[in-house]
């Protein structure tokens, strides 16, 4: 019985004391000395509760259906032995390092028995001083490691990301006299099914039952096959199912339901379905959520006809078909195409009561707009308002869409403002169709009606239609983007960015003239082009062979200090070896590598080629081409102008022709781009042997000489 509460009248009692305890209204906490008087805890009256502050978040279904991750908080501290900790401490004075202080702190010990490496090991992350400590370990006299120990080394390894070394740890085991057991093995397959590397997995099983003869148990097979199945490993999988009949072991739910997922995300539905009826006959059927989840498998796979067996399969079973199941089935047949199918299933939740959810409403939307029946998607709005939802902006924007498509733009833009009306704050989502509609049936009053109101929404107008221009070009050309645009300068709504997008489509569309009127447009607007405008009008200048004038815009983009587009780089520097200007163009080869992140390969392998020339051989020349082919890059202008400036420089004129015969004989240049490469090279050999005949004169001061004497030859 509970020891009596003292009464008033009586003299207290006196106990020894032998510990602190949990006080409570029956056992009293002692406190003091050997001996001393209990004192009881008396019940508060009057218990105080501390108001809960109010959170929205608890009430708010929008969170309670998207909860927030929890915040990771760390992991509690371990609490360690006082040796444990002195080990630790050791390790932590000589900044976690295996030296001769830490090996003389640990012989402080008397001995440090296996629990307690192990203790030590689990607070360990340092891989490389745990490996030392407990090799250490083991060569005290007559130690020898326990699996606990075993254990904690490999767990210490694969925190430190060193799971090869960890593979080895069963050989360790062995050679030390400890052959490894099944959990040994366990460890290392959750560890590497965890991160889900499946070979790993797959290692690990294959030296635990061929070569050190250890059986595994139903759950380990089934965790082994599923590691395999989800990292993409089906036909090994399926070998590992191969042994578990070997054995004679005998299927559990879970392993039927990892078959099943396995050869689900195979795309082997035949043999799923085969697994299905031995499950049913030896075991059981499977759940609403074993068939949610091979539907959901299914579903991300895009094999909707396999869904759809799978669904006559669970109706065969006589499932009761749950709400997740039924959103998981109707939303992956919307997405895929098959909206009629889900539009029936949809139906069938309707009519047996269960509550739709608004993902399926939206997905149905969105489904039916995609096909053309904008007429079934308004039905769908009519049910989901009456079933107490509120449409929301990504649904009015579906539906906004579908109108324009089938150019019932009157219908389209009161949608919009149904928009304004309830606050939905919409974007440039919800006008693009708009806007695209209006201009492809020229109703540009409306088109600019509608951009005043976005203007007093708050939209940005420009950006807006720079995001317009583009789509426009992209689905219809420059030419009605250009008519449209004309409107739009009227009531001055242009901008450097707008210019860019069409002055692009017109180059890209082989209209280079019109890409530069709109250039000389916009210097007549007194708009600072950018170096993306500047980019396009180099590409269109090059192909009108105005070489010069691209030079200057690409001089005027290295004073705005920016850096030409990669296009702008290759036209201009083909347009420069075409004109014969070979070392301007190699030193555009060398800015552009060394300004742009990733250069054009032409350009990275014309530096190399001109470095294979210092050898002033042919043959090493011919080698780089052949690899610069194998990797699929053409050779071009650039890459002869590099083979000429490289072996006028550092080499000869017989070895230029050498490298260009062979390429004629191999019928990479015909005859005349050889005769023409071929003037190319003698013409900037000469170019070079004047210039280091003008840098001799200089060198030696005959310049000046030369001059007073009447010579003409020099540059003045």
């Amino acid at each position: 019985m509970p020891p009596q509460l003292p009464q008033p009248n009586k003299p207290n009692k006196f106990y020894f004391f032998y510990g602190h305890r949990k006080p409570s209204q029956n056992r009293p906490t002692v406190r003091g000395g050997l001996f001393s008087n209990r004192q009881t805890i008396k019940p508060s009256s009057t218990p105080k509760h501390k108001p809960t502050p109010f959170n929205i978040k608890d009430w708010d279904p929008h969170f309670l259906s998207n909860p927030s991750p929890p915040s990771s908080s760390p992991s509690p501290t371990i609490r360690l032995s006082p040796i444990a900790r002195f080990i630790v401490d050791a390790f932590r004075k000589n900044d976690n390092k295996w030296c001769p202080n830490v090996v003389a702190e640990l012989k402080k010990l008397r001995r440090v028995p296996p629990n307690l490496v192990a203790e030590v090991l689990k607070v360990q992350t340092n891989h490389a001083l745990a490996s030392k400590f407990f090799h250490w370990a083991n060569s005290q006299k007559g130690y020898h490691h326990n699996f606990a120990s075993y254990n904690a080394l490999a767990y210490c390894l694969n925190r430190g990301h060193q799971f090869r070394a960890a593979d080895h740890l069963p050989e360790l085991m062995d050679s030390q006299g400890r052959p490894p057991s099944e959990k040994q093995f366990e460890i290392l397959i959750r560890m590497h099914s965890d991160a889900n590397r499946g070979l790993r997995v797959y290692h690990v099983y294959d030296k635990m039952r061929n070569k050190f003869r250890v059986k595994p148990r139903v759950f380990l097979y089934n965790r082994v096959m599923d590691a395999l199945f989800k990292t993409g490993h089906l036909d090994l999988g399926l070998s590992v199912y191969d042994d578990f009949k070997e054995d004679g072991l005998v299927e559990e739910s879970v392993t039927f339901m990892v078959l099943v997922k396995g050869l689900c995300k195979g795309g082997r539905i035949d043999e799923m379905l085969e697994v299905l009826g031995r499950m049913r006959e030896r075991l059981c059927k499977p759940d609403v959520f074993a068939y949610t989840a091979l539907v959901r498998i299914l579903v991300r796979a895009g094999d909707l006809d396999a869904c759809l067996r799978v669904w006559e399969e669970m109706k065969r079973d006589g499932v009761v078909v749950d709400p997740k199941a039924y959103a998981t089935m109707i939303v992956g047949l919307a997405k895929g195409g098959k909206v009629q199918e889900g539009y029936e299933l949809f139906k069938e939740m309707k009519s047996k009561g269960i509550l739709v959810d608004r993902v399926i409403y939206g997905k149905l939307v969105e489904a039916f707009v995609a096909v053309g029946k904008v007429g079934l998607a308004f039905d769908l709005l009519k049910d989901f308002v009456s079933s107490g939802y509120t449409a929301d902006l990504e649904i009015y924007n579906c539906l906004i869409e579908g109108l324009c498509n089938l150019k019932k733009l009157q219908k389209a833009y009161k949608l919009f403002q149904v928009t304004v009306r309830e606050g939905l704050e919409p974007d440039f989502l919800t006008v693009k169709p708009l806007l695209v509609a209006y201009a492809e049936v020229n109703r540009m009053e409306e088109f600019c009606k509608l951009l005043e109101q976005m203007e007093k929404l708050g939209f940005s107008v420009v950006a807006d239609l720079s995001k317009f221009f583009s789509l426009l070009v992209e689905k219809n050309g420059p030419i009605m983007a250009v008519e449209a645009f004309a409107h739009l300068k009227e009531k001055g709504h242009v901008s450097v960015e707008i210019y860019n997008i069409l002055m692009d489509s017109l180059y890209k569309t082989g209209e280079v003239k019109k890409a530069l009127s709109l250039f000389d447009e916009m210097k007549g607007l007194s708009m600072e082009p950018d170096s993306i405008t500047y980019s396009i009008v180099i590409l269109c200048l090059v192909d009108l062979g105005e070489i010069q004038e691209a030079c200057v815009c690409h001089n005027k983009i290295i004073e705005m200090s920016c850096i030409p587009s990669v296009a702008a780089y290759r036209s201009l520097t083909k347009g420069l070896c075409k004109i014969g200007e070979i070392e301007e163009a190699m030193m555009l080869v060398c800015d552009c590598l060394g300004s742009v992140s990733d250069g054009p390969t032409e350009f990275k392998y014309s530096l190399t080629v001109i470095h294979a020339c210092k050898s002033n051989d042919a043959e090493k020349v011919i080698y780089v081409l052949n690899e610069m082919m194998e990797q699929g890059c053409c050779l071009d202008n650039v890459i002869y102008s590099a083979v000429i400036s490289g072996m006028c420089k550092h080499g000869t004129i017989e070895e230029a022709r050498k490298v260009f015969s062979n390429l004629r004989e191999r019928n990479y240049l015909t005859e005349s781009d050889t005769i023409v490469y071929d003037e190319l090279l003698i013409d900037h050999m000469k170019r070079k042997t004047a210039d280091l005949v003008l840098s001799s004169l200089k060198f030696f001061g005959l310049e000046s000489k030369l001059k007073a004497k009447g010579c003409k030859l020099l540059p003045g």
